[in-house]
């Protein structure tokens, strides 16, 4: 007769305890987008650039060196952003980027001195100006985004970190806004990979479609630039956009994104009282600060202003380099592992909030 279960006197402890939930780092999300990057196992004509070539002593594969050359050919003044883009995508989709870990650490970093560099190139009177203009869009656009994502998130029947994620990516600025409510929300790996996909991809398609149609359409420079601002979502595709388009849509979309960017602070703030999360640490935009002082360097600052002009040419070279490094992140699973319905809520967002803005940039304002 097999002997009975002993039964757990009441006051004894479980055997195991729950562990404590642990906040989400911007290491985890870097795992996180990092994993979708890792290349598949490369099958014919792509597999010769995985073999392992010895030079000099030292050991290289194909695609190390094809994406070296790249890298030196977007270092040149005959790459532009959307080539640069262009050719990280072809590099993802084919042989794949060697350089995974490296590029998504060194981004982030790249895009916020190519940022602070832009600023060596503004008025700081001109930007109070185009920054009160781009007030009432960032606000109305910002909440109506948040409010229709909700309901959209809902109504595909995605879950309530993943909608929040990509519509504060949608509403602010695309990765860097995730990345700030990401541990907030204490999401998980998987979360912030599928919101970082999905904006990643949209960003990419905005870069390339947002020129030719301000041109179809004949949008003024500075139309343009606060267009760019309020319906793209990562500041690298605005940047990239309004500086194919003019400098003066240039400075107006990148003034308006970083004063928009400022709202990840009340924005993740909110997050944290809506799902009643505590002891969670905001992380700040700091380098909207750098830009803002560069900006003021330029206005107020005679003896910086000779060197405005080779930062500036510095910063856009940097803007160049970031497009590629995206581009190359954004392999083949990164985009079947978001699936559909992300996809859907994504799309939806960008196509409302970029038809809305268009039609009231060129009919009401």
């Amino acid at each position: 007769m097999p002997r009975p279960t002993p039964l757990t006197p009441p006051n004894t402890a479980p055997a195991t305890t729950a562990a404590p939930m642990l906040m989400a780092s911007a290491a985890q999300m870097d795992r996180a987008a990092a994993a979708l990057d890792a290349p598949e196992n490369p099958t014919g004509f792509w597999r010769h650039f995985y073999a392992p070539r010895t030079v000099w002593g030292r050991e290289f594969t194909g695609r190390q060196v094809v994406f070296a050359l790249l890298l030196l050919y977007c270092l040149t003044p005959w790459a532009s952003p959307p080539i640069a883009l262009a050719l990280g995508l072809a590099l993802a989709q084919t042989m794949g980027n060697p350089f995974t870990t490296h590029t998504k650490n060194f981004t982030h970093q790249l895009l916020q001195f190519s940022v602070i560099g832009l600023g060596f190139g503004m008025n700081a009177h001109a930007a109070v100006q185009v920054g009160k203009e781009g007030l009432a869009f960032t606000v109305v656009s910002i909440f109506g985004t948040l409010v229709l994502g909700y309901f959209a998130g809902r109504w595909l029947g995605l879950g309530r970190h993943v909608v929040h994620l990509i519509s504060c990516g949608t509403a602010i600025c695309g990765g860097s806004a995730i990345a700030a409510v990401g541990p907030v929300l204490r999401a998980k790996d998987e979360e912030m990979s599928v919101a970082l996909g999905t904006v990643f991809v949209l960003n990419a398609i905005a870069l390339f479609a947002f020129p030719p149609i301000g041109h179809a359409l004949r949008m003024s420079q500075q139309q343009f630039g606060l267009w760019c601002a309020i319906a793209i979502h990562d500041t690298s595709s605005v940047v990239g956009a309004a500086a194919a388009y003019g400098n003066q849509a240039l400075e107006v979309a990148t003034t308006v994104k970083l004063a928009r960017a400022l709202w990840i602070i009340p924005v993740a703030i909110g997050t944290a009282l809506v799902f009643k999360q505590k002891g969670v640490k905001i992380k700040i935009p700091y380098f909207i600060l750098g830009f803002v002082l560069a900006m003021l360097a330029n206005t107020f600052v005679p003896a910086i202003r000779p060197a405005g002009p080779v930062l500036v040419s510095a910063a856009k070279i940097g803007l160049t380099v970031t497009l590629f490094f995206i581009g190359a992140g954004l392999s083949a699973r990164v985009v079947k592992a978001v699936g559909a319905r992300p996809y859907m809520l994504g799309l939806l967002l960008w196509v409302v909030i970029s038809t809305a803005s268009l039609y009231v940039i060129l009919h009401v304002g």
